[in-house]
């Protein structure tokens, strides 16, 4: 088991968990349930060990995770989520308190999920011709699939790629704007993640507002953002765009039909600002393959 997770867990845990997770190197995430037994989530199958979860087991958690000052998170908890060295991100739930029709903090933590950090460097090499055209500009890319196949993973890999260049192609300034810390995963504004030589991030930040910041600070060749959607990310998009970038995006969805019906989706398909669709997917065996679709052409591959 990995050293920074092993020592957010409870003492009386480690020993069980470092057992049960030894030679399971498809651990996906520890799932931690106040009164019942923790979780290992792996691949295709969950592992489950025999002691009981207690109060007093989060409250030492959640000491370990904060370094013995929780007020020093209480941000980073009130957003749900927050990430630790290795780039591994740990999720809350428990009693949310509201103020001002907005999350004013949240209190008795009891349930945890840690997703254990998985760059999969590589992944995207087999893609990377696709979001070049013929003169080896890079195109307009989203990334699309169902939640769980891996469309951030893909993305992240895409990332380093094009910054880092190489196989007759120029390294690109990129500028991430990471608004839930799984792209970079920074841990105190460091990227746990390989993200690339020519890469910049701006961690925690709202989508559209990152991407303005981007545009005025950074000079980016490249935007890169998780999750567009909304019409405040298709409006940054389209500026992004007026200042000569390109974009490399994820989007939920199941078909290029749905995924164009999206708010902020939509109207960016109907402007054509979109070179290409990449639709992840897996088959019977799990395994991960993905189609490309051009918006003028059609499926390409």
């Amino acid at each position: 088991m990995k050293q920074e997770i092993l020592h957010i867990l409870p003492v009386r845990l480690r020993e069980g968990m470092q057992k049960s997770l030894s030679g399971q190197a498809d651990a996906e995430e520890i799932r931690i349930r106040i009164g019942q037994p923790p979780e290992i989530r792996l691949k295709d199958k969950s592992v489950w060990l025999p002691e009981y979860i207690r109060s007093e087991d989060i409250e030492e958690m959640l000491t370990f995770i904060s370094r013995y000052s929780i007020y020093a998170y209480e941000e980073e908890i009130r957003q749900g989520f927050l990430t630790i060295e290795g780039g591994h991100r740990i999720g809350f739930a428990g009693q949310v308190r509201m103020k001002g029709g907005q999350v004013h903090t949240m209190t008795n933590i009891r349930f945890l999920n840690i997703r254990i950090a998985s760059e999969q460097k590589g992944c995207a090499k087999g893609l990377l011709p696709f979001i070049y055209d013929k003169e080896g500009r890079i195109l307009n890319t989203l990334f699309v699939s169902e939640p769980g196949i891996g469309k951030t993973t893909f993305l992240r890999d895409c990332i380093r790629l094009v910054s880092d260049g190489g196989n007759g192609r120029d390294g690109k300034k990129v500028c991430v704007i990471d608004e839930r810390s799984e792209l970079a995963a920074c841990h105190l504004g460091i990227p746990q993640n390989d993200i690339g030589r020519r890469t910049d991030v701006i961690d925690g930040c709202p989508k559209h507002a990152g991407m303005f910041m981007a545009l005025r600070s950074m000079s980016p060749e490249v935007i890169a953002v998780d999750e567009l959607g909304g019409q405040e990310d298709a409006n940054a998009v389209k500026q992004a765009l007026l200042y000569g970038c390109k974009i490399l995006g994820t989007v939920h969805g199941e078909t290029i039909g749905h995924t164009v019906r999206l708010e902020g989706i939509r109207q960016i398909c109907k402007d054509r600002l979109v070179g290409r669709f990449v639709f992840l997917k897996k088959n019977k065996n799990g395994d991960r393959f993905f189609e490309v679709y051009d918006q003028e052409h059609g499926r390409i591959c």
